[in-house]
């Protein structure tokens, strides 16, 4: 939806609202008429106050796109160099890791195998002594 399209819808929706309610309060044709006028000169102001503001609106829109389009860029190209910086910095440390990883679950491999061969001997033990 285009932001004009509602903005003229709001004018007239707000318009709409004033004009029932101007006419529908109990008033003298001279009290109306006044009253008419009043509303309609500051509905004026609040309509290019509203106009003015959007145009700012669009205006700093579209600086920030413009900035953005020569600033993201740059911004992408530093965050790529950093992040391969970061990893070959710490492609050492990853290996490193890596070999301490498989270390321990060769040794927890160890412990597991022993004491499966611990309890099996202990079974067999008791196996033989239930013999006797």
């Amino acid at each position: 939806m285009k932001a004009s399209t509602f903005f003229l819808g709001l004018a007239t929706g707000l318009a709409a609202g004033a004009a029932a309610t101007l006419f529908s309060t109990p008033q003298s044709g001279k009290e109306l008429r006044t009253s008419v006028k009043t509303t309609s000169s500051d509905w004026k102001e609040k309509l290019a106050d509203v106009k003015e503001k959007v145009n700012g609106l669009k205006e700093s829109i579209a600086t920030l796109s413009a900035e953005a389009k020569t600033h993201f860029p740059a911004a992408a190209e530093g965050l790529k160099a950093s992040m391969e910086n970061w990893q070959e910095g710490t492609a050492p440390a990853k290996e490193h890791l890596q070999l301490e990883i498989l270390a321990i679950q060769n040794s927890i491999e160890e412990l597991q195998n022993a004491i499966t061969k611990d309890k099996k001997e202990k079974n067999d033990d008791s196996d033989h002594t239930d013999d006797k």
